[in-house]
């Protein structure tokens, strides 16, 4: 079941502690429309039915990913994305949206996606162990 837009963006300001929902919302489209370019497949559209239809839509046409990113390749384009963003605080809105966005997935599609990500993804979506 979709998690409602505003309930999903609550959790993502509180997480990230934003000031303003406009922020927390920022982060979410460019976070996932980044996911989005290296999830492929049944994951990625499991993802997006656990998603806001929004947001699900973003994931769904994602920015063109050349190469899957490390975890730190996929901080600094975040941070490139978005307008006074550091590679410090971009860390930040990643591991906020990829945690809640792992909440609405479930453990199961969760460890699906990491199983597609390069290694090193499990600390942004707030899960310090390995899949599998």
């Amino acid at each position: 079941m979709r998690p409602r837009w505003q309930t999903f963006l609550d959790r993502v300001q509180e997480r990230g502690d934003y000031d303003t929902p406009q922020e927390a919302e920022r982060a979410a489209r460019v976070v996932l429309a980044l996911l989005g370019a290296h999830l492929v497949g049944d994951v990625r559209t499991a993802l997006a039915a656990h998603l806001p239809e929004t947001f699900a839509v973003v994931l769904l046409n994602p920015l063109q990913a050349t190469e899957p990113l490390s975890s730190e390749r996929f901080v600094r384009a975040t941070a490139a994305w978005i307008e006074g963003a550091t590679e410090r605080t971009a860390a930040w809105d990643v591991s906020a949206v990829l945690s809640v966005a792992a909440d609405a997935a479930g453990e199961e599609l969760t460890e699906r996606m990491l199983l597609q990500l390069p290694p090193g993804y499990e600390l942004l979506f707030g899960r310090p162990h390995l899949p599998g």
